[in-house]
């Protein structure tokens, strides 16, 4: 298995900036065979979306909503994914979740961090 532990979530005014952290954790073969790891975020009554995603290799996917606010980086020495968010708005409220597949066909998720902008 895989652990996966999200934080840096909390209360920001709109227009401000957040960092999230996504540290994870497990077997040495089981860190080694994670290729993609994401965040997501779900919104009260809404379904979980797309935030970014990063690959190993460092290429990264954004969802259109947050293209040009949002950076996602990795460092794979730490096993660890950030999420700099910036020129946050009221929208960007949600938990937020981390996500992390393995190329053996893993799918693992954390607990969420809850990301408040006050408009």
């Amino acid at each position: 298995q895989v652990q996966l532990v999200e934080s840096g979530g909390g209360l920001v005014q709109a227009g401000g900036s957040l960092r999230l952290s996504c540290e994870a954790s497990g077997s040495v073969f089981r860190i080694n065979s994670i290729s993609v790891m994401g965040w997501y975020r779900q919104a009260p009554g809404n379904q979980r979306e797309l935030v970014a995603t990063i690959t190993r290799g460092l290429s990264t996917t954004y969802a259109d909503s947050v293209k040009g606010r949002f950076t996602i980086s990795r460092d794979n020495a730490k096993n660890t994914v950030y999420l700099q968010m910036s020129s946050l708005k009221a929208e960007d409220t949600a938990v937020y979740y981390c996500n992390a597949n393995s190329m053996y066909g893993g799918d693992y998720w954390g607990k969420g961090t809850l990301v408040t902008v006050s408009s």
